[in-house]
């Protein structure tokens, strides 16, 4: 059964419905209800990690910068094969990654580069989950100096009210300082954040840092319940990674610098959703000010698109 991407967001439950009219490759999505309530995070006590003391050499990398296209590896003394060999075959591959790198990117646009030495403005910022498989410069061909990305653990926004975060840190500094002109919150599938909370008892207390970072989509996970309560485990866990992502879009919101800047036409807010299994992708665009919003409290969902 395949679940497409939800065309009605409530603020309070996040409910979709069928009932919104599609005018124009336009679909109306209703936010409505009372402020999202703070989670309250409580303080933790952490323990230094000692550092582990290796008795093997450390493999030595140079690049040299004596002609464009001219890269050389300084000799690497051969060592004595231990048990952890392994990850210095690991670290090895990345020297060799990144020394093509160097040559076939970094050297052949030394200009571009340049300049990215001297400041960056990009035109996104993107929001997407810290998961392995899930890489968005790679998956939608980010240039370095084009995307400022952060990555956490199901691709969370949490509301203004919250506090901060190192995600909204991050939000700030995109959109005060850096004036970037599109906000893009990234999903995917087989997520295990969603997983995580979509298994999560009511009212349950958790000392798991994981758990208390997804309790930021509890309003995801309850609409899904209540929308999607005859479906399988998994279907419910794909229909609420799509719908955490608008989820996070009403959040974005909920920060009195984003509002203003997409109010007054400055800032655009996107949703997409990677299917890894099938390699498709889903983006969508919040019209802020599509339809009337700011008398009835509906959103739009405008410039729709499959990718696949």
């Amino acid at each position: 059964m395949d679940i497409s991407v939800p065309t009605s967001v409530s603020k309070e439950s996040f409910l979709f419905n069928s009932k919104n009219s599609l005018k124009n490759n336009t679909q109306v999505v209703q936010i409505y209800g009372s402020q999202l309530k703070p989670v309250k995070f409580e303080d933790s006590h952490f323990k230094h990690l000692g550092l582990i003391k290796r008795n093997h050499g450390y493999l030595r990398l140079e690049a040299s910068r004596d002609s464009v296209g001219s890269t050389r590896v300084a000799p690497v003394k051969e060592m004595e094969k231990k048990p952890n060999d392994q990850t210095l075959d690991l670290f090895n591959d990345m020297g060799e990654k990144f020394l093509s790198f160097k040559r076939f990117k970094y050297l052949e646009k030394s200009d571009h580069y340049q300049k990215l030495a001297n400041g960056q403005a990009p035109k996104f910022m993107v929001i997407a989950c810290a998961d392995s498989r899930v890489c968005p410069t790679s998956i939608l061909g980010f240039e370095p100096g084009e995307a400022f990305v952060v990555r956490n653990v199901a691709n969370l926004v949490p509301p203004f009210e919250n506090g901060p975060t190192e995600t909204n840190a991050a939000l700030e500094f995109a959109v005060n300082a850096l004036k970037v002109e599109n906000l893009f919150v990234v999903g995917h599938s087989c997520c295990g954040g969603i997983r995580a909370l979509m298994s999560m008892q009511d009212g349950a207390h958790s000392s798991v840092f994981i758990k208390d970072w997804v309790i930021n989509g509890k309003q995801s996970r309850t609409s899904t319940k209540a929308v999607a309560a005859g479906l399988s485990f998994e279907q419910q866990c794909r229909h609420c990674e799509k719908e955490s992502v608008n989820h996070s879009l009403v959040n974005l919101l909920s920060y009195p610098w984003v509002e203003e800047r997409v109010r007054n036409g400055l800032l655009s807010i996107h949703g997409g959703y990677y299917d890894f299994v099938n390699c498709t992708f889903e983006k969508w665009t919040l019209d802020y000010k599509g339809n009337g919003a700011e008398e009835d409290g509906k959103y739009a969902i405008k410039d729709r698109v499959f990718w696949s």
